[in-house]
């Protein structure tokens, strides 16, 4: 007897139907799974066999042939435990009807019959039902991922036995759908700016780099406040959207660090990899070509902590995404590309002890030692960075002083208004941010007077600046005349964008 049962797999964010084909024969007893199946794959006979058996259902004493079309498409990890089990029962008569043809299985099944979670279950449901499926069955703990995808329904369980008393007719209630709003509410960060004290110019610096999407780096002797501070830059920064959120969880549900009690990310991703980590963790790879560090900060925020302590391949590596707002991760079976739209937030001592210029200690590192440990960061990265600011220690009178400091709400709603200056700006264009401009946008909206020409050819001439970065202070000065709500580029917003880059000259060797 031949049965036919429907699942996808998954290539990256983009998932593929996979049409799972059982053969019962007789002969002698076996399985046998064809259709370029990993080792993972192949080993689900034995936790089908098992979980069919301990769920009191019949398991047929013959011939076996599992296969797994498309036979060209490399079938990786045990999502397809369950439909495989379906297509043995119906072998076995153990279903009836033809119910399950309506339905997209995916699952792995436990020894006792268990339905375990599967990962990249969101992204696999959207592309089923953009290639025209409606009707799925999955793992209960996959229930609140499915639960925000809207035209769909999907029915989850616990075990194998429940999914077949489903299909014989059992009656089962789809999963509830919930709304993203209601879900994101009590969602929310631990820091806020109003507990930083003292640190008004980085403060500064970093509303600006959060209303433009650009990148910053921080330099400041141990304690001044560097990470705090990034730690709060998600904080004021626009809440995200639906599809936005959609989309960063595409990339966890693929990586298995999605939240399953919630099913979805309602704020936007803090990711602060050790400096350790290597290139394939941070761009993204490995043997299954998995979503690094950068496409997991996608719409949100990437922050390397002691930024010269990383290797310098795994920081020259950052260009490209820096640049495209994507990477391509190439393998010798597959290539596969995943969205890295991130704010880099970099922090760095200015020496191997940090008190390099530090008001109230002593550096205590020789010259050659500043070099080489500044030698890290390469000048075409460094040109990629928008704004380069110094933290210096606070002062005892701010640190124990019982005025307020500015929260969180009140920076982003002055970033928001700036946010909603740009969409107007690039309305109908897949631009949301002055970071993103071309060289024709930029032609076009940051214009400067005679005065403002003149303040910029001195500093490029003094500070020996790039064409890259000359750039990026254009930018950087778009973005503060839009926070301060005017139409113009004036010559104290290009004076405001040159001071965010005096720090360069001390990082470049």
């Amino acid at each position: 007897m031949l049965a036919g049962v429907k699942s996808y797999a998954l290539e990256g964010l983009d998932g593929y139907a996979v049409d799972v084909e059982v053969d019962v024969t007789s002969g002698v007893p076996g399985v046998e799974t064809v259709g370029l199946a990993s080792t993972a794959t192949k080993e689900s006979k034995e936790r089908v066999r098992s979980a069919i058996r301990n769920s009191g259902l019949k398991y047929p004493a013959h011939r076996i042939t599992v296969n797994l079309a498309p036979a060209d498409t490399k079938k990786e990890g045990a999502s397809l435990d369950l439909p495989i089990a379906v297509g043995i029962l119906v072998c076995a008569e153990e279903v009836t009807g033809r119910l399950y043809k309506e339905f997209v299985m995916v699952g792995e099944l436990a020894l006792n019959g268990t339905l375990r979670h599967v990962n990249g279950v969101m992204p696999l449901l959207i592309s089923a039902m953009q290639k025209g499926e409606r009707r799925f069955i999955l793992p209960s703990s996959n229930a609140a991922e499915a639960s925000f995808i809207d035209g769909i329904e999907v029915y989850a369980f616990e075990d194998l036995r429940s999914v077949i008393d489903f299909l014989n007719g059992a009656p089962a209630s789809p999963v509830p759908k919930r709304g993203f709003e209601a879900v994101r509410k009590h969602m929310s960060y631990d820091a806020d700016f109003a507990d930083v004290k003292g640190q008004t110019v980085a403060k500064r610096a970093l509303e600006i780099a959060v209303a433009g999407g650009h990148n910053v780096l921080m330099s400041g002797p141990p304690g001044a406040g560097k990470t705090m501070l990034a730690k709060c830059v998600p904080t004021i920064m626009p809440d995200m959207t639906f599809e936005e959120a959609v989309e960063v969880t595409k990339i966890h549900s693929v990586a298995g660090i999605l939240d399953g009690s919630e099913g979805i990310v309602g704020v936007r991703p803090f990711r602060t990899p050790h400096h350790t980590v290597t290139v394939p963790a941070l761009i993204g790879g490995g043997a299954k070509a998995r979503p690094g560090e950068v496409s997991l900060a996608h719409n949100g925020v990437l922050f390397l902590d002691e930024m010269p302590e990383y290797s310098r391949r795994a920081l020259e590596t950052l260009r490209q995404p820096l640049e495209d707002k994507k990477v391509s991760v190439a393998r010798v079976m597959r290539s596969v590309e995943y969205p890295a739209d991130f704010m880099l937030v970099a922090s760095m001592n200015p020496c191997p002890c940090g008190n390099y210029g530090s008001r109230t200690q002593t550096c205590r590192c020789t010259p050659a030692q500043i070099h080489s440990y500044l030698s890290k960061l390469s000048g075409p990265l460094l040109d990629r960075i928008d704004l380069m600011i110094e933290v210096d220690g606070v002062e005892y009178s701010e640190l124990r002083g019982k005025g307020e400091s500015e929260s969180s709400a009140a920076v982003k709603a002055r970033v928001e208004k700036a946010r909603a200056i740009q969409r107007a700006r690039f309305a109908g264009r897949d631009i949301l941010t002055n970071s993103r401009m071309s060289a024709r946008d930029i032609a076009k909206w940051c214009a400067i007077d005679e005065n403002g020409e003149r303040l910029l050819k001195k500093a490029f001439d003094k500070m020996g600046l790039t064409a890259r970065a000359t750039t990026r202070i254009l930018k950087v000065a778009r973005t503060i005349a839009d926070l301060a709500g005017e139409e113009n580029i004036l010559p104290v917003h290009i004076a405001e964008a040159i001071q965010y880059r005096n720090a360069e000259r001390k990082y470049t060797v």
